[in-house]
């Protein structure tokens, strides 16, 4: 059975669990970062800016949702971003990614949200099989522009 819950202070090293276990799967462990202590601060700290559901199946961690608040300006609304999405090998197409999904459209609508957004690797097929069930269509048309490390540093003090 599928148990939803928000991620609490306690869940800071399991969050973090996730975080590294999604980087591995996505061949990304030399990017990723994560520690308690961040985990604390942005998301449980005074000004939180990510919030996170916790999944469980028959009580054990199974996965989890890590996502954020943004702004369309074309529908002048506010939208939901889901940063991450994982779920654990050994409890996949037990349907815990759909019930994810469909508590974040839930909240996205109750809300007042014009959507749900997110990024997939181009290569992780599964996933996007998966997104297309649950009719998210492909922004092919866009491209992911990041500023980041030292290019960050330097355009702020430019």
């Amino acid at each position: 059975m599928i148990e939803l819950r928000d991620a609490k202070k306690e869940d800071a090293e399991l969050i973090v669990q996730y975080i590294k276990e999604l980087a591995e799967f996505e061949q990304l462990s030399l990017e990723c970062f994560a520690n308690p202590d961040l985990v604390h601060k942005w998301l449980f700290g005074n000004n939180p800016k990510a919030h996170c559901i916790i999944a469980e199946w028959e009580g054990k961690p199974a996965g989890f949702a890590l996502y954020f608040y943004n702004f369309s300006t074309f529908l002048t609304k506010p939208g939901i971003y889901i940063e991450d999405v994982f779920v654990r090998p050994d409890f996949r197409r037990k349907g815990i990614a759909k019930k994810i999904f469909k508590h974040l459209a839930k909240k996205a609508l109750t809300e007042g949200c014009g959507r749900l957004e997110w990024w997939v690797l181009d290569w992780n097929k599964d996933a996007i099989t998966f997104y297309e069930s649950i009719g998210a269509i492909p922004m092919s048309e866009w491209t992911v522009q990041r500023v980041t490390g030292q290019a960050l540093e330097n355009l702020a003090n430019s």
